[in-house]
Protein backbone atom coordinates (compact mmCIF):
# COMPACT_ATOMS: atom_id res chain seq x y z
CA UNK A 1 0.00 0.00 0.00
CA UNK A 2 0.97 3.39 -1.00
CA UNK A 3 0.62 6.67 1.22
CA UNK A 4 0.70 9.90 0.45
CA UNK A 5 2.94 12.14 2.38
CA UNK A 6 2.44 15.37 0.68
CA UNK A 7 0.28 17.51 3.38
CA UNK A 8 1.19 20.85 0.63
CA UNK A 9 0.18 19.00 -3.11
CA UNK A 10 -2.80 21.45 -2.87
CA UNK A 11 -0.88 24.06 -2.31
CA UNK A 12 1.80 23.72 -4.27
CA UNK A 13 -0.38 23.26 -7.46
CA UNK A 14 -2.10 26.27 -6.73
CA UNK A 15 0.75 28.02 -6.11
CA UNK A 16 2.15 26.45 -9.84
CA UNK A 17 -0.65 28.13 -10.93
CA UNK A 18 -0.17 31.61 -9.96
CA UNK A 19 3.20 31.89 -10.24
CA UNK A 20 4.14 29.38 -13.00
CA UNK A 21 6.40 26.45 -13.64
CA UNK A 22 9.52 25.41 -11.01
CA UNK A 23 12.44 27.06 -11.23
CA UNK A 24 16.38 26.19 -10.60
CA UNK A 25 15.64 27.20 -6.79
CA UNK A 26 11.95 26.30 -6.44
CA UNK A 27 11.49 22.41 -7.62
CA UNK A 28 8.29 22.09 -9.66
CA UNK A 29 5.84 18.93 -9.45
CA UNK A 30 6.42 15.78 -10.61
CA UNK A 31 2.89 14.20 -11.61
CA UNK A 32 2.19 10.42 -10.92
CA UNK A 33 -0.15 7.67 -11.07
CA UNK A 34 0.05 5.01 -8.70
CA UNK A 35 -1.76 1.22 -8.63
CA UNK A 36 -2.34 -1.96 -7.62
CA UNK A 37 -1.67 -4.94 -10.57
CA UNK A 38 -1.87 -8.25 -9.08
CA UNK A 39 1.33 -8.96 -6.38
CA UNK A 40 2.60 -5.40 -7.21
CA UNK A 41 2.26 -1.88 -6.96
CA UNK A 42 2.88 0.62 -10.09
CA UNK A 43 3.81 3.94 -10.03
CA UNK A 44 4.78 6.18 -13.15
CA UNK A 45 5.90 9.68 -13.00
CA UNK A 46 6.04 11.47 -16.31
CA UNK A 47 9.05 12.92 -16.87
CA UNK A 48 9.76 14.01 -20.95
CA UNK A 49 12.83 15.23 -21.54
CA UNK A 50 14.86 13.59 -18.90
CA UNK A 51 17.64 11.34 -19.57
CA UNK A 52 17.83 8.69 -18.08
CA UNK A 53 21.29 10.01 -16.41
CA UNK A 54 19.52 12.85 -14.55
CA UNK A 55 17.46 10.83 -12.51
CA UNK A 56 17.93 9.62 -9.19
CA UNK A 57 15.83 6.86 -7.29
CA UNK A 58 16.51 6.11 -3.42
CA UNK A 59 14.65 4.23 -0.69
CA UNK A 60 15.88 4.81 2.70
CA UNK A 61 13.38 3.72 5.95
CA UNK A 62 10.52 2.91 3.11
CA UNK A 63 10.83 6.08 1.88
CA UNK A 64 10.82 6.72 -1.76
CA UNK A 65 12.78 9.42 -3.19
CA UNK A 66 12.09 10.27 -6.97
CA UNK A 67 14.86 13.08 -8.37
CA UNK A 68 15.22 14.19 -11.99
CA UNK A 69 16.44 17.04 -13.83
CA UNK A 70 15.46 18.93 -17.01
CA UNK A 71 18.76 20.88 -18.27
CA UNK A 72 18.53 23.29 -20.22
CA UNK A 73 19.59 21.63 -24.17
CA UNK A 74 23.24 22.95 -25.53
CA UNK A 75 22.52 26.04 -27.51
CA UNK A 76 24.96 27.23 -29.89
CA UNK A 77 26.07 31.31 -29.56
CA UNK A 78 24.37 32.33 -32.42
CA UNK A 79 20.93 30.65 -30.97
CA UNK A 80 18.24 33.52 -29.76
CA UNK A 81 15.73 32.04 -28.22
CA UNK A 82 12.14 33.30 -28.65
CA UNK A 83 10.40 31.17 -26.10
CA UNK A 84 10.90 28.60 -23.50
CA UNK A 85 7.93 27.60 -21.87
CA UNK A 86 9.16 24.03 -20.77
CA UNK A 87 10.17 24.38 -16.92
CA UNK A 88 13.91 23.60 -15.90
CA UNK A 89 16.08 22.46 -12.90
CA UNK A 90 15.31 19.79 -10.69
CA UNK A 91 11.65 18.26 -9.89
CA UNK A 92 11.48 15.85 -6.69
CA UNK A 93 8.55 13.35 -5.41
CA UNK A 94 8.58 11.32 -2.37
CA UNK A 95 5.82 8.52 -1.17
CA UNK A 96 5.91 6.88 1.80
CA UNK A 97 5.83 2.69 1.36
CA UNK A 98 3.95 0.57 3.70
CA UNK A 99 6.40 -2.35 5.64
CA UNK A 100 4.39 -4.35 3.97
CA UNK A 101 5.95 -3.45 0.50
CA UNK A 102 9.57 -5.36 -0.48
CA UNK A 103 12.02 -2.52 -1.03
CA UNK A 104 14.89 -4.23 -1.77
CA UNK A 105 13.17 -5.56 -4.70
CA UNK A 106 11.85 -2.36 -6.64
CA UNK A 107 12.07 -2.48 -10.70
CA UNK A 108 12.74 1.20 -12.91
CA UNK A 109 12.04 1.31 -16.22
CA UNK A 110 12.02 4.54 -18.37
CA UNK A 111 10.10 4.83 -21.74
CA UNK A 112 8.64 7.70 -23.58
CA UNK A 113 8.88 10.01 -20.96
CA UNK A 114 7.86 8.22 -18.09
CA UNK A 115 9.43 6.40 -15.26
CA UNK A 116 7.69 3.26 -14.26
CA UNK A 117 8.57 1.67 -10.99
CA UNK A 118 7.07 -2.13 -10.24
CA UNK A 119 7.14 -2.48 -6.43
CA UNK A 120 6.20 -6.17 -4.78
CA UNK A 121 4.36 -7.15 -2.19
CA UNK A 122 5.94 -8.83 0.52
CA UNK A 123 5.99 -12.32 0.94
CA UNK A 124 5.11 -11.83 4.58
CA UNK A 125 2.04 -9.84 3.56
CA UNK A 126 0.73 -11.92 0.96
CA UNK A 127 -2.19 -14.23 2.48
CA UNK A 128 -1.11 -17.94 3.09
CA UNK A 129 -3.14 -20.85 4.84
CA UNK A 130 -2.97 -21.48 8.02
CA UNK A 131 -3.01 -25.03 9.50
CA UNK A 132 -4.91 -25.65 12.67
CA UNK A 133 -4.75 -28.96 14.89
CA UNK A 134 -8.17 -29.86 16.22
CA UNK A 135 -7.71 -33.04 18.47
CA UNK A 136 -5.55 -35.60 16.27
CA UNK A 137 -5.92 -33.85 12.97
CA UNK A 138 -5.30 -30.85 11.20
CA UNK A 139 -8.02 -28.69 9.24
CA UNK A 140 -6.59 -26.17 6.85
CA UNK A 141 -8.68 -22.27 6.77
CA UNK A 142 -7.82 -19.33 5.03
CA UNK A 143 -5.68 -16.83 6.91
Amino acid sequence: MLMRTDPFRELDRLTQQLMGPGTWSRPSAMPMDAYREGDEYVVAFDLPGVSTDAIDIDVERNMLTVKAERRPVAKADDVKVELSERPLGVFSRQIALADTLDTEHIQADYDAGVLTLRIPIAERAKPRKISIGVGSGHKEISG
